[in-house]
């Protein structure tokens, strides 16, 4: 009997779905928003031939921009020189797409198989540096409003901000644990308040309609951040125990 070879040309080209099929999660804004963005983005990525670092950088690149663009009109803002509504737009669309691209250079990744260790670090390192920037603009802005604002908010603002990527990297580990383990809407609305995308939504949409908030905006981070971090601290205290 002849073996029959089949052509990879036979094989389909991957779809926007079966990009969006490998998505990481992140939260229901993410899953819902971010993440079909990404599966876009990495679908033409993968069609132009653009590998996944060259999106991580790309998201790099972009949250930089946007959140050096915010720290310097931070001011402007604050005294009415700048239109509130305009920077705070600008940073709203422009974080969500850098995000986008973040969740889009993993997909393109797990589908080609491009992934790598290497490409894994490079991923990490820009969030790190994406996010300290995000960080940045929001203080920025918070003390140009309210100068008085006190500078321990700011830093521990800053400080608990890393919960979130720190308990991320975790969580991808062979050790991985959730305190939470319900996927019931309910609960997925309840983690809305630690889900990437909609944090950066938020942050956005206060910048450009209530300015004037980023100092209550960065004081409740802070506190769903740092009760976060307690109580992963007590989760795993008490597994190790057992």
């Amino acid at each position: 009997m002849q073996s029959v070879n089949i052509s990879a040309d036979l094989v389909p080209p991957p779809t926007a779905a079966d990009f969006y099929r490998v998505n990481r999660g992140g939260g229901l804004f993410s899953e819902a928003i971010s993440q079909r963005i990404g599966a876009a983005l990495a679908l033409a990525a993968h069609r132009t031939g653009l590998p996944p670092t060259a999106l991580t950088m790309a998201n790099l690149v972009l949250g930089l921009a946007v959140s050096v663009t915010v720290v310097t009109l931070a001011g402007p803002v604050a005294a009415g020189e700048v239109p509130a509504w305009l920077v705070g737009l600008a940073a709203l669309l422009g974080w969500q797409l850098a995000y986008a691209l973040d969740c889009a250079d993993g997909q393109l990744a797990r589908v080609t198989g491009q992934g790598s260790p290497a490409g894994a670090r490079v991923d990490v390192l820009c969030d790190v540096a994406a996010q300290i920037a995000l960080v940045t603009a929001l203080s920025a802005t918070a003390v140009a409003q309210r100068p008085s604002a006190p500078i321990w908010l700011v830093a521990a603002f800053a400080g608990t901000w890393m919960v979130n990527l720190v308990t991320s990297v975790m969580a991808a580990g062979p050790n991985a644990a959730s305190m939470v383990t319900s996927t019931s809407l309910p609960v997925r609305l309840v983690k809305l308040i630690r889900d990437y995308g909609a944090v950066i939504f938020l942050a956005g949409l206060v910048l450009m309609v209530v300015p004037e908030w980023t100092t209550w905006l960065i004081a409740a981070f802070t506190l769903v951040n740092g009760g976060f971090l307690l109580a992963s601290i007590a989760f795993s205290a008490r597994a190790s125990l057992r």
